[in-house]
């Protein structure tokens, strides 16, 4: 199924099944934007909207009600996903709104939530930059849980996490990231080795840690 299909379907359930104002939002909220958010960054990465929900209502401290662009809503967590333009969310917004969004998001993070920003000029000039961070913020997620582990999700992974200690990586380092086991995480390396992108340090006959190979950052986007 191609992306307009497959979104044609996407609105039309979320649609079905909402009545009143939620509805109405929905309606009224997923326009452009939205739409090219899902065209340019999560469909590439994820070819589903599974468990996604678009104008997804939830409620502030005083229970009054909000709704974000999109909710990713699975059984390892809850991430709100906002698309904002520059002109709505920043040059037109006065001191009282933009204390209240940075008080939502607070409130939303203690409440369980993982709130990503993605700017409307990046998702449309530059999707490859939304697409890395969205996979930086929910791959671990995935993977620990086994509910999307493609072997492509899990290597640029584990790149990330070689590239963000700043040193060599050991399976344990792996492990902990991940919460696999050590037989799991030696494998994954190994194969990042065959493919060129880790270099393998050896002490004696044993390999102890692994170092990446300057072609490897370029698997990262």
């Amino acid at each position: 199924m191609d992306f307009e299909q497959a979104h044609k379907e996407f609105l039309e359930r979320h649609v079905s099944l909402r009545q009143g104002e939620r509805k109405g939002r929905l309606l009224r909220g997923h326009q452009y934007a939205e739409k090219l958010f899902l065209q340019n960054v999560w469909w590439p990465l994820f070819g589903n909207f599974d468990r996604l929900h678009p104008e997804y209502e939830i409620y502030d401290w005083n229970r009054k009600s909000q709704f974000l662009d999109f909710a990713f809503i699975a059984p390892f967590g809850r991430f709100g996903l906002e698309c904002d333009g520059f002109q709505s969310h920043v040059k037109d917004m006065d001191r009282e709104r933009f204390s209240y969004a940075l008080n939502r998001d607070t409130f939303l993070t203690g409440m369980g939530w993982k709130m990503l920003h993605f700017s409307f000029d990046n998702v449309q000039s530059r999707p490859e930059i939304c697409r890395t961070l969205l996979q930086l913020a929910v791959a671990p997620y995935l993977i620990r849980n086994k509910a999307v582990s493609p072997p492509v999700l899990i290597e640029k992974e584990v790149l990330r996490l070689a590239w963000g200690l700043g040193r060599w990586i050991r399976p344990k380092d792996v492990c902990d990231h991940l919460e696999v086991d050590f037989r799991t995480a030696r494998k994954w390396l190994r194969s990042l080795v065959e493919k060129g992108w880790l270099q393998p340090i050896a002490r004696g006959r044993d390999i102890r840690y692994y170092e990446l190979n300057a072609t490897a950052l370029k698997q990262l986007w």
